[in-house]
């Protein structure tokens, strides 16, 4: 089976779906909308998309298999990813006034960081495997990874965008420093909330 127009237009829903529903990403650009701006924090979203495009990428080229052969390097990652999301948890929840220039101690997340950072995010994992299995055919296998991946990057980055718009819009109401701390935390809450089902998978 070839990647038809109705399997197309199925997958294009299951990426909106999932880039644009709350997650680690998107609750960091929230918060680095607030704190940073749109502007500084477009690094932040393409290194999201680019970093996405290239794990679906080598998830459809056999990373995943090589997961299912060694479940321990999967478990091995999943934890780096759960120490990483609980340092960035911190950063939030201790981040300084809102930034206004660039010349500013505090710094946004760089492209390379959250291109990184897609490796060792559980929800990006789940994503990636789920548009393999699920909506890519496997006659002209190759071809239909490379556009899977690619649909999915052009989904995705406006989807994310959507995060650190809201977050920007935010900024006038959150100048007050009380409301940015209660901001910050709860922000940091949410992402240490989102490593629930991974405790619940190990402790359950």
């Amino acid at each position: 089976m070839t990647l038809s127009l109705d399997l197309l237009l199925g997958f294009a829903l299951f990426a909106l779906v999932t880039s644009i529903t709350p997650g680690p990403n998107n609750t960091m650009l929230l918060a680095s909308g607030v704190n940073f701006g749109f502007n500084r924090t477009i690094p932040h979203m393409l290194g999201i998309t680019c970093g996405f495009f290239v794990l679906v990428v080598a998830v459809g080229f056999g990373l995943g298999a090589v997961f299912q052969t060694y479940p321990l390097l999967y478990t091995v990652l999943r934890y780096v990813g759960a120490a990483y999301l609980l340092y960035l948890a911190w950063k939030i929840a201790h981040s300084g006034p809102m930034s206004e220039s660039q010349q500013s101690e505090a710094k946004p997340i760089s492209y390379l960081g959250a291109a990184a950072f897609q490796w060792v995010n559980p929800k990006a994992w789940i994503m990636a495997i789920g548009a393999i299995s699920t909506y890519t055919p496997m006659q002209g296998y190759f071809t239909n990874v490379i556009v899977i991946a690619a649909v999915f990057a052009i989904i995705n980055l406006p989807s994310v965008g959507v995060w650190a718009a809201c977050g920007t819009l935010l900024r006038s109401v959150l100048k007050d420093r009380r409301w940015l701390r209660l901001f910050n935390w709860g922000m940091a809450a949410l992402l240490v909330v989102s490593l629930y089902p991974l405790l619940l998978e190990s402790f359950g």
